[in-house]
């Protein structure tokens, strides 16, 4: 996972910033939903309401998602097909 390092600060957070950057990166780049994303954090072993979830895409969501965005393929660029 490419997490974007210029993401801001999460002083005060419960959680490490890999956690909340998982969970916002999946929660945009795989169209899940809050309950989703718990349930997979669940799996890893991370509990975590989907209030916190929710929580966290709204304040760095747009972030991520401006991040993802950027780096899939431009419609201008070359694609090749057998």
């Amino acid at each position: 996972m490419n997490t974007p390092s210029t993401m801001p600060r999460l002083k005060g957070f419960r959680f490490p910033r890999e956690i909340v950057a998982y969970a916002v990166w999946a929660y945009h780049r795989f169209a899940l939903s809050t309950a989703d994303v718990e349930d997979l954090l669940a799996e890893r072993g991370v509990i975590v309401s989907r209030e916190a979830v929710r929580l966290w895409v709204n304040r760095f969501g747009a972030h991520f998602a401006a991040c993802i965005r950027r780096d899939r393929p431009r419609p201008n660029d070359k694609w090749h097909l057998d």
